[in-house]
This record gives structure tokens, sequence and C-alpha cells, in this order.
């Protein structure tokens, strides 16, 4: 199965799904938005790596900045932020470049790693994108964090590139519905930007309320 355009999902989308589903839909099909510190100095980050041009060269090694991207199997668009080409025996033929170039992408993150996949999976997605579209296997890439100033690099496995496969599915079976999903209030509620939005404390409120009409209704038969 392949993807038309206009059924494209952002595919920077992803993170957000793994975060939390209705976050993602709060802002990919009710359009919602509101920036905090943390939206802020994200967009800052990745702001400073598209500073120094398009496309640079240093020996066997090429250096592209805001590489558009897209699958049509995986049915997302997208950039990324660095995409390094290594000259090697196994890589990938670009136009107007002499031999094999082996892409290695690069996102930038604000922060410092984390134990949940989101930038992960962002980063692998952004992979099976360039796999398809240049032909070429990725085993690799990095993801840099701007409180470190340190890349982790990260292997795609296949257990990831499953997860990645399995998050659009569902992320495609929301956005054609136009489903925004509940969910269960957490700890990480309280740093996201869309909090007052999505208002998680009126829907624990709510949830409480129907439990003890369950109950009353209950104790009456």
């Amino acid at each position: 199965m392949e993807y038309c355009e206009d059924e494209f999902l952002q595919l920077s989308g992803i993170q957000h799904f793994c975060f939390c589903r209705r976050q993602w839909a709060l802002i990919h099909i009710e359009n919602q938005w509101q920036e905090n510190v943390r939206t802020i100095e994200g967009n800052i980050v990745h702001e400073r790596c598209h500073d120094d041009g398009f496309i640079e060269k240093r020996g066997n090694l090429l250096i592209t900045r805001s590489l558009s991207i897209f699958s049509r199997r995986l049915g997302v668009s997208g950039q990324c932020d660095v995409v390094e080409f290594s000259k090697t025996e196994n890589g990938c033929t670009l136009y107007g470049r002499e031999g094999l170039w082996l892409p290695y992408p690069i996102e930038y993150k604000r922060g410092k790693s984390k134990l949940i996949d989101a930038d992960r999976l962002q980063l692998c997605c952004q992979a099976m994108c360039l796999e398809e579209m240049l032909h070429v296997d990725i085993p690799k890439g990095a993801l840099y964090y701007n409180e470190t100033h340190r890349r982790e690099e990260i292997a795609f496995t296949a257990s990831m590139r499953e997860n990645v496969e399995s998050m659009l599915r569902e992320m495609h079976n929301y956005y054609r519905q136009g489903y925004t999903p509940n969910v269960k209030p957490k700890i990480g509620c309280s740093l996201c930007s869309l909090k007052d939005i999505c208002l998680p404390v009126i829907c624990r409120k709510t949830v409480v309320a129907d439990y003890y009409a369950k109950f009353l209704n209950e104790d009456a038969l």
C-alpha cells in the first residue's frame, strides 16, 4: 500500500504521538498549539542547526541541512535537521557527486537524552524515508542534545522500525476518523504546552464523577 501526498502526515508528529496520543491529535487534527519555554527552546535549537547554509563539503563528508524527505509507503513527509553523507563503497549515488555515499541522519533536540523513545522513533522514521528515497540501507544515525552538547548514536533495529510502522498506522487511522483520544493524566501533563487546552484536571474529575454515578446506580439495584 502507498499513500498519496494528500494523505501524508507530518513526520515530526510521531514524537508527539509517542509522548501522548491526545497531544498529537490536538496539534495535528484539531490544529491547536501553544508555546511554552520548552517549545521555544526547541525552536531555537533547530534554528541554530540550520544557520550555516544548505550544503557543506569536508573532504569525504558531505553535510546537508534542512533536507526535505518523504515516504509514500509510510505516508509521511518532513525535514531532516542534518544529514551527513560519507563517501563509501556501499552507499548510494547522489546527483552531481562522484562515488557512493552513505547517509547518516542527525536530529537536534533540546535538553538531554530521555528514557521515552519519542526522539529515537522520529530519527528512525527519517532514516526509513531516506532509505526509500535513495534506495540504500541506513543502519544508524544520531541525536544531538543541546544540554549535553553530545551525540547519542542510535542503531535502527528491526523492532524500532516495526514500532515506527505500527505507530504510523495508528496515526493514519485516527487522522482519517478525525478522532482525538482521551488519555489518563500523568506527570508529564504539567510540562505540556497544551495543558490548558487539554484540561487533564477536568478530564480526571469527569472520570471520578462517572465512577461515583456508576457506584450509586449499582448500589441502588
